[in-house]
Parts: C-alpha cells; sequence; structure tokens
C-alpha cells in the first residue's frame, strides 16, 4: 500500500447534502482513503492545522458563508506546510473570473459540480482516477 492510499481526502463543503452525495460518489469508486469534512474554511484551515498525516488531496468548494473558497485556497497555497498538497475546487460557478482567480491563487484543477447524482459520480469517478491511480503526489515531509 503506497502513502496515497492511506492519505486522507479532506472536502470542503458548507452542504451537507453536496458532502453526503459527495461521500456516495466516493464510495462507490471503492476508494479506500478516509475523508474527513470541513464545513467551512475557517474549519478547513483548523483541521489541517492539526492533520496527521496531512490530507493527499483537498476538493474545496468556492461559496461558502464565513471564510469562503477563494479566501481559504489562499491561506492553504501560501502555508509552506500545505503548499503542496494538491487543491481541487469542485463548485457549481463557471464564472470565468472565478476560474481565473482560483487558478492565479494556485488551484491544481477546477471542476464544475454537474447538476445531477449521475454527473457528480461520474465527475467523482474520473477525480480519483486521475488523482489516486494517474498523478503522481509529492509525500508528505
Amino acid at each position: 500500500m503506497q502513502q496515497r492510499d492511506t492519505q486522507p481526502i479532506l472536502i470542503v463543503e458548507d452542504s451537507e447534502d453536496d458532502f453526503e452525495a459527495t461521500m456516495r460518489a466516493f464510495k462507490r469508486t471503492n476508494l479506500r482513503n478516509s475523508i474527513r469534512w470541513a464545513a467551512s474554511g475557517q474549519e478547513a484551515l483548523d483541521m489541517l492545522a492539526a492533520m496527521v498525516p496531512k490530507p493527499g488531496l483537498i476538493l474545496l468548494d468556492l461559496n461558502m458563508p464565513g471564510l469562503d473558497g477563494r479566501k481559504t485556497l489562499q491561506a492553504i497555497k501560501s502555508n509552506d506546510g500545505w503548499r503542496k498538497i494538491p487543491v481541487v475546487i469542485l463548485t457549481t460557478s463557471d464564472d470565468e473570473r472565478d476560474i481565473e482567480g482560483c487558478y492565479a491563487l494556485g488551484a491544481n484543477t477546477y471542476v464544475q459540480k454537474p447538476v445531477d447524482l449521475d454527473g457528480l459520480f461520474a465527475a467523482i469517478q474520473r477525480l480519483k482516477e486521475y488523482w489516486f491511480e494517474i498523478a503522481i503526489l509529492p509525500l508528505e515531509d
């Protein structure tokens, strides 16, 4: 078992329904990694500070109350201990300003959330295949 099989995935999502749907989609892909949930940007940063091992991947929603996804992304990518963690923006927005802004802040991938469950399952399957079967991720320091 490689290290990336044991690194948790951190999902930062304020909607419990969207989190549950994403969990079901990951379960369907037979992902072995544990999944942690932060319901806000601030909760995500607090969790990251305490998490051992650090997550192998962060799925980040943009539109959240309080510390939104943009500010959370900026905080993650400006922290020396976290900046190598791949961050996938998973959001309903297809606004070009959001896309440009997230890549400028260091997002690794930007994915528009499909509106239906089958589309979400297909998107999560592709994310899992790419990030955990194709991509080579940095090992935790």
